[in-house]
């Protein structure tokens, strides 16, 4: 019996022993690389591509300028730049041509700040109140009526500009110098208004207003809602929430917005030759009909220049280049300093 019960016993543990489940084997471990994958080598190449291809075409359109107009820019020197004449060579009467863009810059940086200081104000509300106030069924078209705006050609706001916008505008500058004449840019030497720096401020402002809000929109829309949960947990109203946490959160896409519209307000051409008269003189009377731009004296002239005259178109297209560059290299400086405090 003994020997029996041993047997069983060796059975029953041996079938038991084979019934249990088997140990699993240790995971093969993942392999961990910094190696990119196929997909990331080729985005990076064509992302890399697009960036060395801008870089390029800037490049190659600075030394287009600079070649074409070199020989004006090194027969006139630095006065080129802070000259006032714009006067073709009469070799009859013995008289050198003469070239300098200074009139034409300094007006060109007027009416860029006159937009600025008319259109943004009016495209920072109209951002926050399509983020914050608006109700979604007014929101949806407005939206949209903005990108359109946005994509408008300037002939278009220079027509607009001419035939509609004027005739109030001059009306509107009627009044400040009535009531605001004791301010020297509000005097006037003369009563014409028609054509002034700041009929073409207002269409500039109305052009790169679209521009603005579409980019301040954005921008504030990123606000973190864990934030303005906070600044309501903590009773704020809403407009004290949009002082203390949006607009502090969204003040370098602001400045960058601004910036990029201010380019495109130097930049401008029809729109400006439309409704400003090009006189090669610095007046500081806004409201006065004279003034003019590097890019409305380009498309003023250019289609009569002669080769002397072309060089010198050139080279100030260069001047408006370099203008635009440094316009934005210090956009990217006041964001980056923003962004950073």
């Amino acid at each position: 019996p003994c020997v029996l019960i041993n047997k069983l016993t060796a059975q029953h543990y041996s079938s038991m022993t084979t019934t249990l489940p088997q140990a699993k084997s240790a995971p093969i471990p993942r392999v961990i690389t910094t190696q990119p994958r196929f997909t990331d080598k080729v985005f990076r190449g064509v992302v890399t591509s697009g960036g060395l291809f801008s870089l390029t075409l800037l490049g190659l359109i600075g030394f287009f300028l600079v070649y074409n107009g070199f020989e004006a820019i090194r027969a006139a020197g630095l006065g080129f730049i802070t000259g006032f004449d714009w006067v073709d060579a009469i070799p009859e009467e013995g008289q050198p041509a003469a070239y300098g863009v200074g009139a034409m810059l300094y007006g060109t940086i007027v009416t860029g700040i006159l937009a600025m200081i008319m259109g943004v104000p009016i495209a920072v509300g109209t951002a926050l109140f399509l983020s914050y106030y608006a109700p979604q069924w007014l929101k949806k078209p407005m939206v949209v009526v903005v990108d359109v705006m946005a994509a408008i050609p300037s002939i278009v706001y220079g027509l607009w500009g001419y035939f509609v916008l004027m005739p109030h505008a001059e009306y509107w500058a009627k009044l400040i110098h009535k009531y605001f004449s004791f301010i020297p840019f509000f005097d006037m030497p003369a009563p014409v208004f028609t054509r002034s720096p700041f009929i073409a401020g207002l269409v500039l402002a109305i052009m790169i207003t679209p521009i603005v809000t579409a980019v301040a929109r954005e921008v504030f829309a990123q606000t973190p809602l864990e934030r303005i949960q906070a600044a309501y947990a903590l009773g704020a109203t809403k407009w004290s929430m949009i002082k203390a946490v949006v607009i502090p959160y969204g003040r370098g896409g602001v400045i960058g917005g601004a910036m990029l519209g201010l380019g495109r307000a130097l930049g401008e051409t029809v729109a400006v030759y439309t409704v400003l008269n090009l006189v090669y003189d610095i007046r500081i009377e806004v409201l006065l009909s004279a003034g003019g731009s590097v890019a409305s004296m380009i498309v003023n002239k250019f289609g009569e220049a002669d080769r002397v005259e072309l060089q010198a178109l050139m080279a100030a297209g260069f001047v408006l280049f370099l203008v635009t560059l440094a316009v934005n290299f210090l956009a990217n400086a006041i964001i980056n300093k923003t962004a950073r405090e």
